[in-house]
């Protein structure tokens, strides 16, 4: 069976690979002269710094196992774009919304579920109003089924925020 792509953006990639070599070549040699100095200190048995760094160090190595999994599953997905311009929301887009109901505005970017926080303003392509929003196109309205029932939202814009 094959596991499922983790799609991410050209900036989220970037950001992983280098959270794994940080992890890698900085953490995890630090976490090792803890541990070695405070073996240094003798008994182990009542040591809170040895079991503080073999806790660090598990918790390091079990981030490191995860993004490993996760940039081996990796697949960058590139903005569709239509001489310069995008033609339809897609993953990587920023979109401007307009809550119909609430009259409230708001703008989310469209990434992997391994890259959103939705708090921070990127959501899932694979939550229900990231899924409403792919294929769509400004001045759209779409629908999204929520525990409140259904949410109406008018596409007000969509760019790609180049970095």
């Amino acid at each position: 069976m094959t596991e499922k792509k983790n799609l991410l953006t050209r900036e989220g990639l970037k950001k992983y690979e280098e959270e794994l070599h940080y992890l890698k070549s900085v953490k995890m040699k630090e976490i090792s002269q803890k541990i070695k100095e405070a073996k240094e200190q003798g008994d182990l048995s009542e040591n809170a710094e040895y079991d503080a760094a073999k806790d660090e160090q598990g918790k390091v190595d079990a981030r490191i196992k995860e993004l490993e999994k996760l940039l081996k599953n990796a697949e960058v997905v590139d903005v569709e774009q239509t001489d310069g311009k995008i033609a339809k929301v897609s993953f990587g887009c920023t979109v401007k919304l307009l809550d119909k109901e609430l009259k409230e505005e708001m703008e989310y970017t469209i990434k992997g579920s391994s890259e959103a926080d939705s708090l921070n303003g990127s959501i899932s392509n694979e939550s229900p109003l990231g899924k409403a929003l792919i294929g769509a196109k400004k001045g759209d309205t779409i629908e999204v089924e929520a525990p409140v029932g259904v949410v109406k939202y008018k596409i007000l814009d969509v760019r790609v925020d180049v970095k």
